[in-house]
C-alpha cells in the first residue's frame, strides 16, 4: 500500500521509523532483530536508508596512499524487498542523487517494481567527505526535485531512452525530505520553502522532516508550508538522543537547535545510560503533543536503537 493511501484512510496519528541497511560484511539477522522488538506497535511503513559510495584513501608499505571506492551499506533494494516479504508492511526504500547517474537511478526504479515496492522517498543526499559542496555524478542528478521528476515521468512510461517499446508505468508513492530549521546549505529559510515547493510541484505526496527538537519549530514550518501553497502532508521525523555528545554533535551535522531546558538536562548527566533516558522521556513528551496536534505519522529516527523508540511507543501508542 502507498503511503499516502496510509495516511489519508487513517482517521488517527500512524506510526513508523527508519532503519539503516547493515554494514559490508554482516547479515541481516540484527536488523530483523530491531523489527521484531518494534512490530507489536503496528508500524504503518518501514524507511531504510540508501548509501552512496565513498573515497577512502589507504597507506601501502611503501608510504604512498591507494584511493579506493567503496560502498559500506550496500544491498538496500534486496533488504526493502525482503523486509516487506517477511513482514507484509510497506517498506519505503530511499533514493537519491549522490554517487549515482539518471541510467543507475532508472534501473534501480525498475527493480523495485519488479520486487513489487511502491513507495521511494527521493533524496538529494550528501557529497563526499572530500568534497566542500555537493557534485552530482556525470549525467546524475544535481537536485532532489529532478530525481522526483524523474521517479513521476515513470507514471506515465517516459524512461530515459524514448525508442523503447511496449513501456510499462512504474507507479510509485514520492516522499521527500523537510527542513523545519532549513538545509544546511539553504541561504534562508525562504530559499529552502521555495526549493521544497520546487519538489511537491515536481510530485511529491508528502514530506517528513529532519529531526528537530522544539516542537514549535515544526508547527511554524508547517504554517510556513501552508502559507506558500504546499498543501501535502507533512509527518514530523524525531530521533530520541542517546549519547551524552550528541547534544553537541547533533546541531553541528544537521543544523538544528537544542532547547535549552533540554540541553541542560543532558549536560548534567554522567553516562550515557542517563543521556539516554532524558532523551527518550523528551522524545515521549514531542511525541505526545504532535500527536494531540494530530499530525498525520510520527517516523521515528532510530539508527537501530530500539530500547527508546520501544519506551516512546509503549507509552503513546
Amino acid at each position: 500500500m502507498k503511503v499516502i493511501n496510509l495516511i489519508q484512510s487513517s482517521q488517527k496519528t500512524i506510526f513508523s521509523f527508519e532503519l539503516l541497511p547493515p554494514m559490508k560484511g554482516q547479515n541481516a539477522s540484527r536488523l530483523y532483530e530491531t523489527i521484531d522488538e518494534l512490530i507489536e506497535f503496528n508500524p504503518k511503513y518501514i524507511n531504510l536508508t540508501t548509501h552512496r559510495d565513498e573515497i577512502e584513501y589507504r597507506q601501502l608499505e611503501n608510504g604512498l596512499l591507494e584511493k579506493r571506492t567503496v560502498r559500506k551499506r550496500p544491498g538496500t533494494v534486496a533488504i526493502a524487498a525482503s523486509i516487506q516479504n517477511k513482514y507484509g508492511i510497506p517498506v519505503v526504500p530511499h533514493v537519491v542523487c549522490g554517487g549515482f547517474t539518471k541510467e543507475e537511478t532508472e534501473n534501480m526504479l525498475i527493480d523495485l517494481n519488479f520486487l513489487d515496492i511502491k513507495n521511494i522517498l527521493a533524496l538529494r543526499g550528501d557529497g563526499l567527505k572530500s568534497e566542500s559542496y555537493f557534485l552530482p555524478e556525470k549525467n546524475g542528478h544535481s537536485h532532489a526535485n529532478e530525481l522526483v521528476e524523474q521517479i513521476v515521468n515513470l507514471r506515465e512510461g517516459k524512461y530515459l531512452d524514448p525508442d523503447l517499446k511496449n513501456k510499462s508505468s512504474l507507479d510509485f508513492c514520492v516522499g521527500v525530505a523537510g527542513y523545519p530549521e532549513k538545509h544546511a546549505e539553504a541561504s534562508n529559510p525562504d530559499t529552502d520553502l521555495f526549493f521544497l515547493k520546487q519538489k511537491v510541484e515536481a510530485g511529491a505526496e508528502y514530506i517528513v522532516t529532519q529531526m528537530f527538537f522544539d516542537n514549535k519549530k515544526y508547527y511554524e514550518f508547517v504554517k510556513r508550508c501552508r502559507a506558500a501553497g504546499i498543501t501535502v502532508p507533512i509527518i514530523p521525523g524525531i530521533k530520541p538522543l542517546a549519547l551524552m555528545n550528541q547534544v553537541t554533535m547533533l546541531p553541528k551535522i544537521f543544523s538544528i537547535d537544542i532547547p535549552e531546558e533540554f540541553a541542560s538536562e543532558v549536560r548534567k548527566c554522567k553516562t550515557n545510560d542517563e543521556a539516554r533516558q532524558v532523551g527518550t522521556e523528551w522524545a515521549i513528551l514531542q511525541a505526545k503533543d504532535l500527536i494531540a496536534n494530530n499530525v498525520p505519522c510520527l517516523h521515528i529516527y532510530t539508527y537501530g536503537i530500539t530500547d527508546n523508540t520501544r519506551q516512546i511507543a509503549k507509552t503513546i501508542l
